[in-house]
Formats: C-alpha cells, structure tokens, sequence
C-alpha cells in the first residue's frame, strides 16, 4: 500500500516537472526563434528611460553608431523594435552592459597622445634645424620617406603588424592619394624651411575651411550654418597672425596653404575614388602611400636639387655631415612615428575626439617651437593665432553635434524611439 500512494504522488509531480520544462524549452525556442539575425550582429541594448539605444559592436573606432541594420532588416516601429531587443536579453544573446574603461586602458590611451605630440613636436624641431642649414627640402621630403620605408619593413618582418594582401587594381586605386601625399608633405617642409615653425602651423589650421569647400564642391556636402560661421574666426585668426608675422615671406605662406589644400584634396579622394570600402587598414594604407611616395618623388627629387647627402656636398657647405645625417633620421623616425602613433589613436576613439586631440597637438606644437627656437611674437600674432585655433575647436565641436544628428536622423527613420 505504502508502495502505491508513493507511486500515486510521485508520479502527478514528474508530470508537473516535466510539463514546465516543456514549457519553458518551447518559450525559449520561440524567443531564440524571433531574433537569430540580430543575435549575430552582435547588438548591445542599452535602456534609457523607456526607450532602447543599439550600441553595435562591428565599428572599428568605438564610436557610437546606431546598429547598421539595413532598411529591409529593420522593425516597422519601435514597439517590434523593443520587442525583438527584450527577445535577445532573455535568450541570452546579447552583449553584457557596457563597462567603464580600466585605468590601464586609460594609461594606455593617455600614453598614446603623449607619444603622438611628442613625435610631432620633435619632428617639427629637427627638422627646423636641418632645413634651415640644409635648404634643400625636396631631399629631406624624400629622406623621410626613406626613413619610412625602413620602419616599414622592419613591421612587417617582425610581424608587429600584418603584412597586406594587394594587387594591381588596390595600387591603382591608390597611386592618386599617394601623389597628393608627396606634394602636401614636400609643401610643407618648402613652408617650414621659410618661415617660422609656430607660423607655418598656424596657417595649417586652415583645414576645416579647405575640408569644407572641397567636400561641398566634389562631394556635394552642403555645411551647416554654425560650421560656416565657425570658419570666420579660423580665415580671420590667420590673416591677423600673418600681418603681424616677423617671418613672413610668399613663399613660405603659399607652401603652407598649398599643403592644406593637397592634404585635405587627398582626403576628399580617399571618399570619392575609395568610397570609404577599404580593404587594407589605416596603419598598412599609411605605409603603402609612403612606399610610393618615396618612388614619386626621387627622379623629381634628382632632377631639381640632385643628390644633396653626401658628406662632401655638406662638408663644402661648412656643415657637419654626422650631425645634419642624425638630425634627418630623427626627423624622418619622429615623421613616421607620429603618424602611425596617430592611426593606432583612431582605432580607439572617435573621429571627432581624434579631431578635438588634432587641434591640441597644434597648439602644444606652436607653443614649444615658440619656447625651443626663441620665436619673437607680438601681441596681435599671439591674439590672431589664438582666435584661429580657437576657431578649428568650434568647427570640432559642430561637426560632433552634426553627426549626432544625423545618427538621430537615421535611427528616428527606422521607428527607433531615441
């Protein structure tokens, strides 16, 4: 008898089990079932008040972009929207929350900035020094590439980078930015080989106003009223720096507006013959453009000045061969390292605060060739200098607040609530 209640009891509860383990399977089936897509994506939700932010996780600079679902993927409103992102959590598919940077990523990321101004500052000041000496700056152009190459190779032989997949077609796609980068980077030795170091970056920061005309002009990109009027006080700084500059002479002032205008030539390139698919990273891109720069700009480089670097031609020039030879490798290392030191920033913060950290680095680079060289500046210089990087600041901001706009533009078309 005993025997039989037992069986009579225990048996009801097995079922009871089994029925809620059925249950709860065919729950988690059906919510496993409604999102496998986003699942992939890899989409993090973030609650904010009663609406669902999608942080994803493919973009390379840790930006905040909304998920780049295509239009034929997304939710026809924001309800289905919330629905699907609750599915995900409860499958337990989505990414954790996300978590405070770790101070050793922060020390990393300070470290970063740090080695990128002071690579900057060092170039710009070995190469001052040689220039000014040494005026032959199609020679110290193409020595920099040099220099480049050698970095470059040793990279990829020790495999601190990867070395890249290319081919005719990617070099071809290529050679255009590379010609503009030999003659933006060959302007701006000519300027700082005329003109004062802290001179010649102040009229560097007239990027933003070529950035502007060019894109509105090759690429159709109408600018915004405030990033229009954060132009003025940058057109309007350089003008009042360069009447009140004591170094000021044509040719260093052209030099300096002709590398802006191939600087940021080669930018709107990059958009319009690459269309922003690259199949090679920035580092390795950065490298391949100074491989063939360094091709580019030789016979040139033969044909105007020569062969300038042997210790007989510097020697006949009352120079010391061993010091002018060690202050060009320094300035051609500092030139690189800077450079791929900037890249390895972009990878971990977003354009805009790469930008904001651009401006800085002019600023601390102007300051300290002012203090190293002895610099004499006037009121009215420091004033006008002052007003244009204040003005490259603002057009940073503007343009942070255009793309949060265009991110809320493109997330409110998808019937996302943000």
């Amino acid at each position: 008898m005993s025997s039989l209640h037992s069986t009579s009891f225990s048996t009801p509860a097995r079922r009871v089990s089994n029925s809620s383990t059925e249950t709860q399977k065919s729950r988690t089936d059906r919510v496993s079932s409604r999102a496998p897509v986003r699942a992939k994506a890899n989409l993090r939700v973030i609650p904010l008040k009663k609406s669902f932010i999608v942080r994803s996780q493919f973009q390379k600079h840790g930006d905040f972009h909304r998920a780049a679902l295509s239009p034929a993927a997304a939710p026809k409103s924001s309800r289905s929207l919330r629905q699907s992102l609750i599915a995900d959590a409860a499958a337990g598919e989505a990414s954790p929350a996300p978590e405070e940077k770790s101070f050793a990523d922060t020390a990393l990321l300070g470290a970063f900035f740090a080695g990128w101004y002071g690579f900057n500052i060092y170039f710009n000041i070995y190469n001052k020094q040689v220039l000014s000496v040494f005026p032959f700056p199609w020679t110290c152009t193409n020595f920099q590439f040099a220099v480049g190459i050698m970095i470059t190779t040793v990279m990829w032989a020790t495999r601190l980078h990867k070395f890249p997949k290319v081919n005719a077609d990617l070099l071809k796609s290529i050679l255009p930015l590379a010609v503009v980068h030999t003659l933006g980077n060959l302007l701006t030795n000519v300027s700082l080989g005329k003109v004062a170091v802290s001179f010649t970056h102040t009229i560097k920061a007239m990027e933003p106003f070529f950035s502007v005309a060019l894109s509105s002009v090759f690429l159709g990109d109408v600018p915004t009223l405030p990033i229009i009027l954060s132009l003025t006080p940058i057109v309007g700084g350089v003008a009042l720096a360069s009447m009140t500059e004591t170094s000021f002479n044509w040719a260093g002032f052209l030099a300096a507006m002709g590398s802006n205008l191939t600087f940021q030539t080669r930018n709107v390139i990059s958009k319009k013959l690459m269309g922003g698919k690259k199949s090679l990273d920035n580092i390795n891109l950065f490298s391949i453009i100074t491989i063939m720069s360094f091709f580019i700009l030789t016979p040139f480089t033969l044909m105007v000045e020569g062969f300038k670097l042997s210790p007989a031609v510097m020697t006949s020039m009352g120079l010391d061969s061993a010091v002018i030879m060690k202050r060009l490798l320094l300035a051609g290392f500092c030139f690189h390292m800077y450079q791929q030191v900037s890249y390895m920033i972009l990878a971990k913060v977003t354009p805009v605060t790469h930008s904001v950290g651009n401006c800085v680095k002019r600023v601390v680079v102007i300051v300290s060739s002012i203090i190293f060289f002895q610099t004499p500046v006037s009121r009215l210089n420091a004033i006008g200098t002052a007003i244009a990087l204040l003005g490259v600041f603002s057009y940073s901001q503007f343009v942070s607040q255009v793309f949060r706009w265009k991110a809320r533009r493109d997330a409110l078309s998808w019937g996302v609530d943000v």
